[in-house]
């Protein structure tokens, strides 16, 4: 689930992405475009319900690429993302337009 809120000069989105507990996961790291897809750098906070949350700034007027790594071993895709592109690997990424 994608949740925007942008400033108010427009130039910048405050997105809280959140992965529904169904996932049954651990350790949840939200990866792309906006962090160079480190593994490390979007650690997401396991909430109560046990889903997971984590928010960014983002820049107004593009378009992210991203997905979230499970257990540092699987990947997911975000059901609600506003598009999905075909990356390198044969599967496909989220996207997130702000």
């Amino acid at each position: 689930m994608l949740k925007k809120s942008y400033s108010k000069t427009g130039t910048i989105c405050r997105v809280t992405f959140k992965l529904d507990a169904a996932v049954q996961a651990e350790r949840v790291v939200l990866c792309g475009d906006f962090n160079e897809w480190q593994l490390d750098a979007n650690p997401m906070r396991k909430l109560k319900d046990g889903s997971f949350s984590t928010t960014i700034s983002l820049e107004s007027g593009e378009a992210y690429r991203f997905r979230y790594l499970v257990n540092d071993e699987r990947w997911e895709n975000d059901w609600d993302a506003d598009a999905y592109w075909t990356n390198d690997f044969g599967s496909e990424d989220s996207v997130v337009k702000v």
